[in-house]
């Protein structure tokens, strides 16, 4: 890509092992989600219990999000890294030996220690890595790992579950996390501006809240928790809404679907953000993902399936970069672990009571309910950040609709 070319060789070297390692670990993940409601309901799990079993992945990501970001910014982003691609590997060869529902649900929130270390580690890596003026467009390209990730994981863990059954896709599962890992130990951590030998303390909830509640990262915390809720039903449900429906289509290739749209987005949003402002992409994602979960709702053939799957793709692969990218601008490279932590945690919280408060209605709703519960919060998220994301109704609209610059970045340029 013509924009690395631009960079000093050793920033080069570090993104690419960074990038080979996101594939690796986003591959992993990726290769369980339309696997693993499916292993829980064929051990005898309920609806209910399905959506609490993968909702607990989530609960990783809250207990230690904060911390993780903590050590990002005053110890080492690599360490952090390391740290997500080690559980990576570690918790699927977990899912061999266990059968147990309650002992899933520890299973489940380990797991999801690994994304709560990998993203913060690897965004703030990133970040750290790209120049002021090509940061939104090195951040959409180095975000290319997650769709790539989830084109190619759940596509291989549908083959391997299908073919050769649950214990070669966890086998696999691990082994691509331990790959990660190896990859994740050769990254040169950049210097930024932290002082390694000065002992901060971790934050007390108090402060936490205080900056989750600040005017810069409330409206980003409150719109990702909202789609939070979206992703976590999909991830939960869409594979058992596909069997249910008799629809000829391997759940694994809606997820590859949205792949290939979240891919194709994130090669044009960032560069184009970086010049028209992150408002206009996040507005437009938002429109993509309610228009999805409605068009979700109503699916009942493989076609209609997958082009909710690849509208879900296109909000995705806008709306994760442009609010990290968002985030950054909104944030100091001392505070940036703590930050990225904190804001997307509201994204974390929408996905760990999704399975359950979901699973709960699914009795009577049903799996369609469900996805029209998830197209009004899609709506709702997009009123939200239309009359809330700036300091009033008046900026908040001007900068949702790409017309005005964003008031509580740092450099103003954005």
């Amino acid at each position: 890509m013509k924009i690395f070319s631009t960079l000093e060789p050793e920033q080069r070297k570090n993104l690419q092992v960074l990038f080979i390692t996101g594939l690796l670990f986003w591959s992993s993940l990726a290769s369980l989600l339309p696997t693993l409601p499916q292993y829980i309901e064929d051990i005898g799990g309920t609806t209910q219990q399905v959506g609490i079993v993968m909702g607990c992945f989530a609960i990783g990501l809250l207990l230690f999000r904060t911390k993780l970001g903590h050590i990002a910014d005053h110890r080492s982003r690599q360490l952090v890294v390391i740290i997500g691609t080690i559980v990576a590997a570690i918790a699927p060869i977990g899912y061999l030996f266990v059968q147990s529902i309650p002992l899933l649900m520890l299973l489940r929130a380990f797991h999801g220690i690994s994304i709560a270390a990998f993203t913060t580690g690897y965004s703030a890596l990133v970040v750290d890595l790209s120049p002021m003026r090509q940061r939104g467009e090195l951040i959409g390209y180095m975000s290319l790992v997650t769709p790539i990730g989830m084109a190619v994981g759940p596509a291989l863990g549908g083959f391997l579950q299908e073919g050769l059954g649950y214990r070669a896709l966890f086998l696999c599962s691990g082994g691509l996390g331990l790959l990660g890992t190896c990859f994740a130990q050769r990254i040169q951590e950049p210097k930024v501006i932290r002082d390694t030998n000065i002992v901060t303390p971790q934050p007390k909830l108090r402060d936490l809240w205080n900056l989750v509640n600040s005017p810069r990262l409330r409206i980003p915390a409150v719109v990702l928790m909202l789609v939070g809720l979206a992703f976590g039903a999909i991830s939960t449900f869409v594979a058992l809404f596909i069997r249910e429906t008799g629809a000829d289509l391997n759940a694994g290739w809606f997820f590859t679907a949205a792949a290939i749209a979240s891919f194709s987005m994130r090669l044009v949003a960032g560069r184009s953000s970086d010049r028209y402002g992150r408002g206009i992409f996040i507005t437009g994602s938002l429109v993509c993902y309610a228009l999805a979960m409605l068009m979700l709702s109503q699916a009942q053939n493989p076609q209609m399936f997958l082009l909710a799957g690849f509208i879900e793709g296109a909000g995705a692969g806008t709306l994760l970069p442009m609010m990290v990218a968002l985030i950054s601008d909104r944030s100091a490279a001392s505070e940036r672990g703590m930050v990225y932590s904190v804001a997307i945690g509201g994204f974390d919280v929408g996905i760990a009571i999704a399975g359950p408060v979901f699973g709960s209605f699914a009795g009577f709703l049903g799996y369609r309910g469900i996805f029209i519960l998830t197209a009004s919060l899609g709506f709702l998220a997009l009123i939200v950040f239309l009359t809330q994301s700036s300091k009033s109704l008046y900026h908040s609209f001007r900068f949702a609709t790409g017309r005005e610059r964003d008031i509580y970045a740092l450099d103003k340029s954005f």
